[in-house]
């Protein structure tokens, strides 16, 4: 602790460098925060940050070897105000990892709020209500800690590959995938799968229980859950708990760029997952699949409200998908696809065939990101539909924009617009927000934990910005036929 009596105004000057912390002291006339009523709060809360998915030495790291009172002093609260600052809104700026990234970020003043929590001896509490709330994040930190604590105990050991194993055969690698599965959950512990050791010169047999087990965890993580252990498969069997620690650390860290008071009514895609949830008035009012961007076309992270809704789109193409998809088609392809060139451009004509389908649902930015209809619904039954040129293909669009202008108070205008054939604009009256996020790991509506693979690759950006060893992970390889945004 400090002893206050120890500190004087004068070599605490000199020991403060950091503009917010001098800031702090200048509206305290320089006299101490930090005494046995006021400290304890404080250090439990740095050495508390490990449920935030953070190293607590990189807090608590600077008070211990802080020598002498003065020193200890400038340092509790360099401490309180850095922690404060990455609870607040992120360890790392979005924007400088990032090359497009609008979502709305929060805003504290951070210098008064210490003040304040200093004078009410409450500065733990109020460092830690800086953190995000919701119930999502709770979960992300609970199982943050479980994982983390798993890690330490790892050995470090992985699946070999191989042949693929199906329910019913016989593998050597059989023991240790039930020992992955058991340890992750998706195995009970007290019974275990049925015959799978291995004894001399025989193989575990691959069990119902174990394809299940195997199923459960194909489905958190995304992949076609057939219960057959694959390439896919082994990669996630292989993603250990340090390795899932990281992912949730990093997905926290996410949650913390995010404005605090989420808007009631909006529509949230997961670009990750590849999966967007519409909100009403705070209920959770739909979910479907969506095909959003492939890598090179990133569907980039954006908040973009929905202005209007457009029937019987016209599609204008990029000059982009011009010049890598079409130019080499000829003539001819144009007349196939309805296409036609207006002021230099080429524009599809509304018609079953357009590539944003019957509908579309104008955003405002300025990426020409949208969400649309297509005619080619067969995406949608693929487990991963990272497959676009950077916008949002909705399943059943007509469906959804049939909700969403029934709830805007605009179904008969919309009905009219669509029969007419034409391309025709349906404002809606109040703009309905739209959040393109990325979460690799996230709770769903039912409550229950999920993780997606990396298909961008930026959860390594967000984890070297924590403080993490880096590495390049490997990233989806797809590349679209259709030439739809």
């Amino acid at each position: 602790m400090v002893d206050p009596e120890a500190v004087n105004e004068s070599e605490l000057k000199a020991a403060v460098s950091d503009d917010r912390v001098r800031q702090f002291y200048r509206d305290r006339n320089w006299k101490p925060a930090w005494t046995s009523e006021t400290a304890p709060d404080l250090v439990e809360a740095l050495r508390g940050a490990g449920r935030h998915g953070l190293d607590p030495g990189d807090y608590i790291g600077s008070v211990e070897d802080a020598s002498g009172p003065v020193a200890r002093e400038a340092a509790l609260t360099w401490a309180a105000l850095d922690l404060a600052d990455t609870l607040a809104d992120g360890k790392a700026d979005p924007n400088e990892l990032f090359a497009i990234y609008t979502l709305p970020r929060p805003s504290f003043d951070l210098v008064s709020g210490l003040s304040q929590a200093v004078t009410d001896k409450r500065a733990g509490e109020w460092i830690e209500g800086l953190a995000p709330s919701t119930p999502e994040y709770r979960a992300l930190s609970s199982a943050y800690l479980r994982l983390a604590e798993r890690a330490a105990g790892s050995d470090g050991r992985t699946i070999g590959s191989g042949e693929l194993i199906r329910e019913g055969d016989s593998d050597p690698r059989v023991p240790q995938i039930a020992q992955v599965l058991r340890s992750n959950g998706y195995l009970a512990r007290a019974e275990g799968p049925r015959q799978p050791t291995t004894q001399q010169g025989q193989t575990g047999r691959y069990t119902d229980e174990l394809a299940r087990a195997v199923e459960d965890m194909q489905q958190d993580f995304g992949i076609a859950a057939d219960g057959v252990v694959g390439p896919d498969t082994l990669k996630v069997l292989n993603t250990g708990a340090e390795e899932r620690s990281r992912l949730l650390a990093v997905n926290m860290e996410r949650r913390r760029w995010l404005e605090r008071n989420q808007p009631d009514t909006r529509i949230d895609v997961n670009i990750a997952a590849a999966a967007l949830d519409y909100y009403r008035d705070g209920e959770h009012r739909d979910r479907r699949v969506v095909v959003v961007g492939q890598p090179g076309w990133e569907t980039p992270q954006l908040g973009s409200p929905i202005y209007r809704l457009v029937a019987n789109p016209t599609w204008t193409v990029p000059k982009s998908i011009e010049e890598e998809e079409i130019q080499r088609r000829g003539p001819g392809y144009l007349r196939r696809n309805n296409m036609v060139r207006r002021d230099g451009w080429i524009v599809q004509l509304p018609g079953p065939e357009n590539a944003l389908g019957v509908v579309k649902f104008d955003m405002q930015n300025d990426h020409a990101i949208y969400l649309h209809d297509t005619p080619a619904e067969q995406l949608f039954d693929r487990n991963q539909r990272h497959l676009s040129h950077g916008c949002i293909r909705v399943h059943n669009a007509p469906e959804f924009a049939r909700m969403l202008a029934r709830e805007a108070g605009v179904s008969t205008e919309f009905n009219q617009a669509r029969a007419s054939g034409e391309e025709t604009f349906v404002e809606i009256p109040q703009n309905i927000p739209v959040r393109l996020l990325y979460h690799t790991a996230f709770v769903e509506p039912s409550g229950k934990l999920r993780f997606r693979t990396d298909p961008y690759g930026w959860d390594d950006r967000v984890a070297e910005a924590l403080g993490y060893e880096p590495r390049q992970s490997p990233t989806l390889e797809t590349h679209i036929s259709d030439l739809g945004p």
